[in-house]
């Protein structure tokens, strides 16, 4: 290999290009603190305007991928390279992608939606189907969970956005609803009073709403009451839990049967009683009808039908006639 040549072929390429090579660099070194002073500059002004973080990290991606975009074409602009087939190329390339990725697309989509809409926010506690727990992040792909037993549960954006969503952690108060059956006997005042003392007794459930307690049905085989009391929504299974063992305590310590279901079972002794009518079936006598009446256009058409063939005949016995007249001239 002549090295000599070689070089020689590389020093007149930056001799002849010199300024496309100053330009390309000049253009880079720009472009580098060009992006670095928007990207500053956008998340400042996403901040001030207190933007959730997933939607924040979401356009500060997008900015700097575009601007990036924009550095390349314009470096390649620099050195000669035709920018049109460039960007013919990238598109179908994207668009390939973007057939490709269908499904993450819509993910991405729906991320936005449940962003900018406010559906819920970090922290929240969820319900979506079969699927229910605390978020503990968003992004523009997935929503993940914490469910009570700390199982971690990841549930596409396209899924929360085309269910119904009930969001528990929406608001600071949450109201706790209890059923307690008890047995016929009970006395209704004393089971009311019983409830709500114990409510009261703990200092996490609110005193405005009142707790509540009334009678609310008469089931098969207990008096169902119905209790209800508010709380601070993190507070809301501390006090459910709460509530109910000290409830089911308080019922025994006052003698309140709490029932179970019962099914009464009686044996007969003596062969069951039959009653019947002794006389036979009467006989069948049959029911005068009277003769339905045929459809009008029905009664037309045969009308019509027998007018018709009286015609026939009669032209039929005319020309016989006419027939018989003319072999008698003859």
């Amino acid at each position: 290999m002549d090295w000599s040549k070689f070089w020689g072929t590389i020093a007149a390429f930056f001799s002849d290009n010199v300024w496309n090579i100053i330009g390309f660099f000049a253009a880079l070194l720009i472009g580098i603190v060009v992006i670095k002073i928007l990207v500053v500059l956008t998340r400042k002004i996403l901040i001030r305007a207190k933007v959730e973080e997933v939607a924040r990290n979401f356009v500060l991606v997008l900015i700097k991928f575009v601007l990036w975009l924009v550095l390349v074409l314009i470096l390649l602009s620099v050195v000669g390279v035709k920018v049109t087939g460039v960007v013919t190329a990238l598109s179908a390339a994207i668009l390939a992608v973007g057939m490709a990725l269908q499904s993450n697309i819509a993910n991405v989509a729906n991320g936005i939606v449940i962003v900018v809409t406010k559906m819920f926010k970090k922290g929240d506690y969820i319900i979506v189907g079969d699927k229910e727990g605390s978020i503990i992040e968003i992004n523009f792909l997935f929503t993940t969970l914490f469910t009570k037993d700390n199982k971690k549960v990841t549930i596409p954006n396209s899924t929360i956005v085309n269910s119904a969503v009930v969001n528990a952690g929406a608001n600071p108060k949450r109201r706790v609803d209890f059923t307690f059956p008890v047995a016929y006997e009970s006395d209704v005042e004393q089971v009311k009073k019983i409830v709500v003392d114990v409510m009261t007794s703990d200092g996490r459930v609110d005193l405005d709403p009142a707790p509540f307690c009334k009678l609310k049905e008469f089931n098969t085989s207990s008096l169902d009451f119905f209790a209800n009391c508010w709380c601070d929504a993190s507070d809301y299974w501390d006090v459910y839990y709460y509530v109910m063992e000290n409830v089911f305590n308080e019922f025994k310590r006052y003698g309140v049967t709490v029932p179970f279901t019962q099914v009464e079972i009686r044996e007969h002794t003596t062969p069951p009683v039959m009653p019947f009518n002794e006389e036979p079936l009467q006989k069948r006598v049959e029911k005068k009808r009277e003769k339905a009446r045929e459809p009008a256009l029905k009664r037309a058409y045969e009308e019509a039908k027998k007018s018709l063939e009286d015609k026939i005949k009669n032209k039929k016995k005319k020309e016989v006639e006419k027939s018989e007249n003319s072999d008698e001239n003859k």
